[in-house]
């Protein structure tokens, strides 16, 4: 991999305080902690999204984090990708995943929204599946409970226990896509569900 390519890396979630602990703002989590780890500040883009111009192990990377609501990701998602000039073979997508059990990984690239309204906006956007995802597990909602109110609730206090380790285990899975490619870190990061 050419050290010139450029990435770019978008966490999903909701903007606001509001959301920020929310289960369906775990791609926004991970891509904080890795702004985080290169103290990294965040910066207001046109293409209304947050940005970070960074590099992770050497390769350089915008970090994202759109300013829409989930369900309109794709736009800001799609800006960035034509600004920056970067193809959607190097765009990382993070988002949570209620067929996960919380705490699990699985990475991909391409493949259906499975009803994820962020996923189906950025397919559209970015005409094609064909951006890798980093999908967070977040587990199905107990009970008869709706799934989009179950993802728009915080995690739980045992949750929120597990919770750091679970984003920084994210984080490297973004991290060894980067530096090592997406088999890579399959074999490494994916986790019985």
């Amino acid at each position: 991999m050419a050290e010139t390519e450029r990435w770019l890396v978008v966490g999903l979630g909701n903007p606001g305080p509001t959301y920020a602990a929310n289960r369906h703002n775990a791609g926004f989590m991970v891509v904080d902690a890795l702004a985080r780890a290169g103290n990294e500040r965040w910066k207001s883009h046109k293409a209304r999204a947050e940005v970070v111009e960074t590099r992770l192990d050497g390769t350089p990377v915008v970090l994202a984090k759109p300013r829409t609501y989930m369900n309109l990701s794709g736009g800001p998602a799609a800006a960035l990708s034509a600004f920056y000039k970067i193809p959607v073979e190097r765009i990382i997508v993070v988002h949570d995943e209620l067929d996960i059990d919380f705490g699990a990984l699985k990475l991909k690239r391409g493949g259906g929204s499975g009803g994820h309204n962020g996923l189906k906006s950025l397919t559209a956007s970015l005409n094609g599946p064909d951006y890798v995802r980093v999908r967070f597990g977040v587990g199905r909602p107990p009970g008869r409970m709706d799934a989009a109110a179950f993802v728009l609730r915080d995690f739980s206090s045992s949750e929120r226990g597990e919770l750091d380790l679970n984003v920084e285990r994210a984080a490297d899975a973004v991290r060894t896509v980067l530096t090592d490619g997406l088999d890579r870190a399959q074999n490494i990061f994916h986790t019985a569900a």
